[in-house]
């Protein structure tokens, strides 16, 4: 039976394949290129991942096709972004803490696992860097964007940015902390995250002790 993961994957990936069509056959071509889109984005990071031999986990594809569909489906294409207030914020939120994730992953894959490489608080810190430095160089997207085709992609200017700044800061922040927290052994909040992509990369990840034996061995 398809796992929860791959449920909410399917469903994300057919409801934009079906509105794309539908578009399509209404003649709504702005509406079936951001459905289609959208669509596309959901496949390219496995086909990224694959081309540098990573496995990205179905949790993680289904997190960021649900990312996809909030922020492109429904943000642009159904003005949530204006309907909601919050909704920009709470977008830039997860994805501080998407990157920030990924950031610490990342990390700890150049060091093969090896919890002993450097302190929990340094790959904290750098994956909070990490996420943070996404962010600004999508605010950078933004004010290019604006400037160059008289986009509205930064809203209310200057308080919009350092909004999104504040926030993509907060969801770092807390990847962070949980990567150092699961350094030391502590696997609650993202922990299932963190092993989910690290046994979907074992090889990677050779150095990595665990810190308790499993159950049933002695």
């Amino acid at each position: 039976m398809p796992t929860p993961s791959v449920l909410v994957l399917t469903a994300i990936r057919l409801l934009l394949a079906f509105e794309s069509a539908f578009g399509l056959l209404r003649g709504n071509w702005p509406a079936a290129f951001v459905a289609g889109s959208a669509l596309a984005l959901t496949f390219l990071p496995q086909i990224i991942a694959g081309r540098v031999q990573l496995r990205l986990p179905n949790s993680f594809l289904a997190a960021i096709a649900a990312f996809v569909l909030a922020s492109i489906y429904l943000g642009e294409m159904h003005d949530f972004y204006t309907r909601f207030w919050w909704w920009d914020l709470v977008l830039h939120a997860g994805s501080g803490m998407g990157f920030g994730i990924l950031g610490f992953l990342l990390i700890f894959m150049l060091f093969r696992g090896d919890r002993y490489a450097a302190p929990p608080w340094a790959l904290g810190l750098l994956s909070f860097c990490t996420a943070m430095t996404v962010g600004a160089l999508w605010e950078i997207f933004e004010y290019v964007m604006d400037q160059t085709f008289g986009f509205n992609m930064q809203k209310s200017g200057l308080d919009d940015t350092m909004g999104d700044l504040i926030v993509d800061a907060i969801g770092a922040a807390l990847a962070g902390l949980a990567g150092a927290a699961y350094m030391t052994g502590r696997t609650g909040g993202f922990g299932s995250a963190f092993d989910a992509f690290i046994h979907a990369n074992r090889t990677r990840f050779r150095k990595l002790i665990p810190h308790r034996k499993p159950r049933g061995r002695s």
